[in-house]
């Protein structure tokens, strides 16, 4: 939830989203009339010859105003297909948003799963210290009664210090991996509880996984939007090529304006349609128009690598959470297994059929084994987390996050068609 509210990179994108959208108004204002004023003033001297000799001076002060009226008729269908380029760019920029979504929510469990994992075993390591200082006591009072030697005792306090050391280690570790946490969720950790697996959302099969991330992926749905607006942009450069019809209406008011001094004042008003047919320019359209198609080619081309690696993706998130699972299997087996060897080369141990160092080996396997099987429980959860994002579907509805949505399509229809107003709908 931390994350979906307060992460600055998310933030950053959903800005990035509402950028794009202001596209779509750009385009569309190719629709609308454009309306213009001008004023001016000053001052003229003048002196103008007459017929048959002679002269007339004059002192004039300029004044005129006016208004503009334009209205474009047809340009080609260009406003028309740059409007669908933008629209087609704002349903890439919103996928390239639950893209990042999908990355930071599995950036997110990473962190969380961390924190989690090093808690457990540093529990675990104070565990096998205070296991170890059992031994050391009572091989210390073994050896007083004569039942063990010095070595025993050397070999024991070695196994202690090197199991602080490991408790040391631990917790350096959980205190980096709490700092990540914060850097990524934006609120220190606390006392975390295990998470489980996200299998209930998860399909039986890799195929029917792979099937849908081809479909649903946002890095797929993205490049399918860039190649809509990449076929759009070709028919956007075409409409150069074709002829633009405008209509334009002015008016303007003029005072000392006649050089020849024959008025003091002239009124005009005009409603004009011009049509511009454009013949040769130098070839510039036309580079323009194959530069659009070579962009189209590209864009398909990404759109099929992208499905390339979205495959290769959830083929690998699919594989490495089946993986965990055996891990986990495997890892609860050892553990059993470690436990019951510790216990019976315990009793062997003061029966004399076994060593100490069968003492102290047998606990650090079993330690051995209750590390690893913390990192396949870790891995198990990231892994599960990280298949459903590989098929385009860790969002926070399907989690059902509580936490207010943030609706893209929000901001897009208050910019869409507004005709003026320089502040942003949130009032800056």
């Amino acid at each position: 939830m931390h994350v979906y509210q307060m992460n600055p990179q998310l933030n950053a994108q959903r800005a990035q989203l509402r950028v794009t959208d202001e596209n779509v108004s750009q385009a569309m204002s190719g629709y609308r009339p454009q309306l213009s004023a001008a004023l001016s003033a000053g001052v003229q001297a003048l002196n103008n010859g007459l017929p048959g000799g002679g002269s007339q001076s004059a002192t004039l002060h300029p004044r005129m105003v006016g208004v503009t009226l334009t209205q474009p008729l047809f340009n080609g269908f260009r406003t028309a297909n740059s409007v669908r380029q933008a629209e087609s760019q704002v349903r890439s920029g919103r996928e390239t948003l639950r893209n990042l979504e999908q990355t930071l929510f599995v950036a997110a469990v990473t962190a969380y799963m961390a924190v989690v994992a090093d808690q457990a075993l540093v529990e675990a390591q104070r565990a096998n210290v205070a296991a170890l200082r059992q031994i050391l006591e009572s091989t210390r009072t073994r050896l007083d009664a004569g039942d063990v030697t010095p070595t025993d005792v050397y070999q024991a306090e070695a196994r202690l210090n090197r199991g602080l050391a490991d408790l040391n280690a631990a917790e350096v570790q959980l205190a980096i991996d709490q700092a990540t946490y914060r850097q990524v969720v934006g609120v220190p950790p606390g006392r975390l509880s295990a998470a489980e697996p996200i299998d209930r959302l998860l399909p039986h099969a890799r195929e029917g996984a792979v099937a849908i991330a081809t479909r649903e992926h946002p890095s797929v749905a993205g490049a399918m939007y860039d190649v809509d607006a990449a076929e759009a942009a070709i028919k956007v450069a075409e409409g150069s090529l074709m002829p633009n019809l405008s209509a334009q209406g002015s008016a303007s008011h003029s005072v000392d304006t006649d050089q020849t001094l024959g008025t003091t004042r002239t009124d005009q008003a005009s409603i004009t349609a011009q049509a511009t047919v454009p013949i040769y320019d130098g070839g510039l359209a036309a580079s323009q128009v194959r530069q659009a198609k070579e962009t189209l080619a590209q864009s398909r081309l990404v759109l099929d690598q992208a499905r390339r690696q979205i495959e290769q993706a959830v083929t690998t998130a699919w594989v490495m959470n089946e993986g965990a699972k055996t891990a986990i299997r495997a890892g609860e087996a050892e553990v059993r297994a470690s436990t019951s060897a510790l216990e019976g080369v315990r009793k062997e141990n003061l029966a004399g059929a076994r060593t100490l160092i069968d003492v102290l080996n047998a606990q650090q396997d079993l330690m051995a084994a209750r590390a690893r099987l913390i990192q396949a429980q870790r891995d198990r959860v990231v892994a599960s987390y990280t298949l459903l994002a590989a098929i385009g579907r860790l969002d926070h509805k399907r989690l059902a996050l509580s936490t207010p949505d943030y609706e893209a399509q929000t901001h897009y229809f208050q910019v869409r068609d507004a005709w003026h107003g320089l502040r942003t709908p949130s009032g800056q």
